[in-house]
């Protein structure tokens, strides 16, 4: 049932003319940021790097940067895809057509999770499509690019668990959508709180809960099992706070 429910999310995603819109803007947008970052890299970064003993390479000046910007982008865009899993549903009265089926909470949300998973492992793919293009004209550490790849999907996976929660809150999908922008801006800024001494209990408490952090260390190539872990425990735990509040909101209607 839970792929049945998926596979229902996904169809109804790519129905929308929003989901198309925002496929197609996001790979606008990234195409121009990856054509100017690989001008930059050709004209002027190139040249100084001709002879230098351990120079950085392609991977580094361009792909990182392109993965850490559309993180930046999908950041924007993760909560108008989010806004409407659970709360159009609950405004329109389908949601209550999946209480009466023989479906427990955990699978609506797990099923919803996943269609939501396939629509942006999509617009994953799309995305690293564009630098695996360089190696028709040159070379790639594919390590990096593999770990570029899956911090991106972990933030994805990290946002979309996230902004279901969000959604479960309210029949409202543009609250929805605002506040789960805002939450995932509170918690890729929050080590900006942190103040400037780095051994401060606090400090090292909202570096370890900031998403950009832990997105550094696998952008430069550094698969962490600290960093996979806290990925993993945020989507658990927004998973178990969606099943938690519709079990919630059921008992209430």
């Amino acid at each position: 049932m839970i792929l049945t429910i998926a596979q229902r999310e996904l169809r109804a995603l790519f129905l929308s003319p929003l989901a198309w819109a925002i496929l197609a803007v996001v790979q606008f947008i990234m195409a121009y940021i990856f054509l100017a970052q690989v001008e930059f890299f050709v004209t002027q970064v190139q040249p100084q790097l001709v002879g230098l003993e351990g120079a950085p390479g392609i991977t580094d000046i361009v792909v990182a940067p392109l993965f850490n910007n559309a993180a930046i982008i999908l950041l924007l865009v993760v909560p108008m895809l989010t806004m409407r899993t659970v709360s159009e549903e609950s405004r329109s009265g389908t949601l209550s057509l999946l209480f009466s089926a023989p479906l427990s909470m955990s699978e609506i949300i797990l099923g919803k999770y996943l269609g939501l998973l396939a629509f942006l492992a999509v617009m994953l793919v799309m995305i690293a499509l564009m630098p695996l293009s360089l190696l028709a004209g040159g070379e790639l550490d594919l390590g990096k690019l593999a770990s570029g790849v899956i911090a991106l999907g972990l933030l994805l996976a990290a946002f979309a668990a996230a902004g279901l929660f969000i959604s479960t809150l309210t029949d409202q999908p543009v609250v929805a959508a605002v506040s789960t922008f805002g939450l995932l801006l509170l918690l890729w800024i929050i080590d900006w709180a942190g103040g400037a001494g780095e051994e401060d209990r606090a400090s090292g408490l909202f570096n370890y809960l900031s998403l950009l952090r832990h997105q550094e260390g696998l952008l430069k190539g550094l698969i962490s099992s600290a960093d996979l872990a806290y990925y993993l425990l945020f989507i658990l735990t927004f998973l178990a706070l969606s099943i938690r509040r519709l079990d919630s909101y059921r008992l209430q209607h």
